[in-house]
């Protein structure tokens, strides 16, 4: 708070929404992590559990495209709560 000319206080601004941004993030980030290692555990049970060779690439063909869809999701993410300032 600042005080101006005839003594009364005025708020100044507060960092709080920065913060809850750079919160929102985090979040954002951690759930991203979550993703990446449950699409490549699911891809390794798939690989572990495939009866051929061509079901143990297709395994690691859906591991990773899962992952980058989560990597895709979470820049989308993360530029939408920038562009929301």
């Amino acid at each position: 708070m600042e005080e101006d000319g005839g003594g009364r206080k005025q708020e100044t601004a507060a960092p709080a929404p920065k913060a809850q941004r750079e919160a929102a993030s985090a979040g954002v980030s951690v759930n991203e992590w979550f993703q990446h290692v449950k699409a490549s555990f699911l891809g390794l049970v798939r690989k572990v559990t495939a009866r051929s060779e061509q079901e143990a690439a297709e395994a690691d063909m859906r591991a990773a495209r899962a992952q980058v869809e989560a990597t895709d999701e979470a820049e989308a993410r993360k530029k939408q709560l920038a562009a929301d300032r």
